[in-house]
């Protein structure tokens, strides 16, 4: 079935597959397109990773049978992500001229993220290659769910999102809420949405990984039998770790023993005003002491971290899927969430995790200090979470889309 498709490329422009998550603008779509070219590799196919150069022109490979290829276009340093639609045209000739057009050299190119279906349709169109897009996160669906005083995705976003959408031969979707936003809000054929979820390494995380929580406690500083909670993600309005914080300070106020909130991850560009928001109000509110700023932390350290930690939270405003809500499951850690978009796929309720519907602190400390105090329900939901995580794996994701390139070809 899928014997014509020797060679596929996974295109990211706007951010390095291998960057380490959490750091710049790299995140969940960095270990999503990770995790699915090692599977893909691991069956036959061989994968390039593209993405745009900041810095000189390179070659690399991750792994036998996948490559990263840095192509250059526009200044070779690190532009911002407002700016990077300028040179998607550059962008999309540098990778026809890889891709070469007598004999193009690939027979799938999928798309990650608008900015890299908008540079690389056209490529796609001219070679007759057939062309499949993710978007990971959709503007209609970041919009409907902004925060108060977030900014919005601009329109010219939302139009070039319907456009690939019903241009594309192919949509793969991560979770209901994405299909529903991709057929509702952008128009597109049903029948060209495919729904496949993101995996998780069940063996990197898992609540059984050596010496995770020594590491873990020497690096933050962790008391022993301290109740840990972890937020791991960008730093970002999106994101709302003020909620978290705000959470802490309320749950302090129902139990003496206040836990400790780990926060991993760094500043998204232009939102270090935030991030220092974040500082000033763990100040006012008397819970600096309980609050590690750990910065980006590499997947090791995020493992150890999600092993040792009594709960994660989620608290974004929306998820495309939650993978962290994942890596947290096979870590048999419980997340507690805020019930939206794809974290009602990524969190089983009642069985992986709490979702709650309210994003009132006072609602959320009482969910942290349920948990905290009843040690049935941490056992129950730690076992039932990494359960649940076995039931999502890279190589599922990767089979399926193989089944998605098949058809197409």
């Amino acid at each position: 079935m899928t014997s014509k498709i020797t060679r596929v490329a996974l295109v990211s422009m706007h951010t390095p597959p291998a960057q380490q998550p959490g750091t710049g603008d790299s995140g969940g779509l960095n270990v999503s397109l990770m995790g699915t070219a090692h599977e893909l590799a691991a069956r036959g196919i061989e994968v390039e990773l593209l993405t745009r150069a900041e810095g000189p022109p390179s070659v690399t490979l991750i792994e036998p049978g996948v490559s990263m290829h840095a192509i250059p276009a526009g200044p070779p340093r690190t532009v911002a992500k407002g700016e990077l639609r300028l040179l998607a045209d550059e962008f999309g000739e540098a990778v026809a001229r890889l891709a070469g057009r007598d004999s193009p050299r690939y027979d799938i190119i999928h798309s990650h993220y608008w900015l890299s279906g908008v540079a690389t349709l056209p490529v796609a169109l001219e070679l007759r290659v057939p062309f499949v897009q993710s978007f990971h996160t959709l503007a209609a669906l970041k919009n409907r769910h902004a925060g108060p005083g977030q900014a919005l995705e601009p329109r010219a976003r939302l139009g070039a999102e319907a456009y690939l959408a019903g241009q594309a031969g192919a949509v793969v979707a991560g979770s209901s809420a994405e299909v529903s936003s991709l057929i509702d809000d952008l128009r597109t054929p049903a029948e060209r949405v495919w729904v496949i979820p993101p995996g998780v390494d069940t063996e990197h995380f898992s609540p059984t990984r050596a010496g995770a929580v020594d590491r873990a406690r020497a690096r933050h500083d962790l008391a022993e039998g301290r109740p840990v909670l972890a937020v791991v993600g960008r730093v970002q309005p999106l994101k709302d770790q003020e909620l978290a914080i705000r959470a802490l300070a309320a749950a302090g106020e129902l139990r003496e023993r206040v836990p400790l909130l780990v926060i991993a991850g760094d500043a998204t560009p232009g939102e270090a005003d935030y991030l220092a928001s974040l500082r000033s109000l763990a100040d006012e509110l008397g819970v600096a002491e309980h609050i590690r700023f750990a910065g980006s932390l590499d997947r090791d350290a995020v493992a150890d971290l999600l092993t040792t930690a009594t709960a994660t939270l989620i608290p974004s405003h929306s998820e495309t899927f939650g993978i962290v809500a994942l890596e947290s499951a096979a870590s048999g850690t419980p997340v507690i969430g805020y019930r939206s978009t794809g974290l009602t796929d990524s969190v089983a309720e009642g069985r992986s995790g709490i979702l709650l519907d309210s994003r009132s602190p006072a609602v959320w400390a009482q969910a942290i200090v349920r948990l905290l105090e009843d040690a049935e329900l941490r056992a129950t939901l730690g076992a039932g979470a990494r359960d649940h995580a076995l039931g999502h794996t890279w190589a599922a994701t990767a089979t399926a889309l193989l089944g998605v390139y098949a058809s197409l070809s």
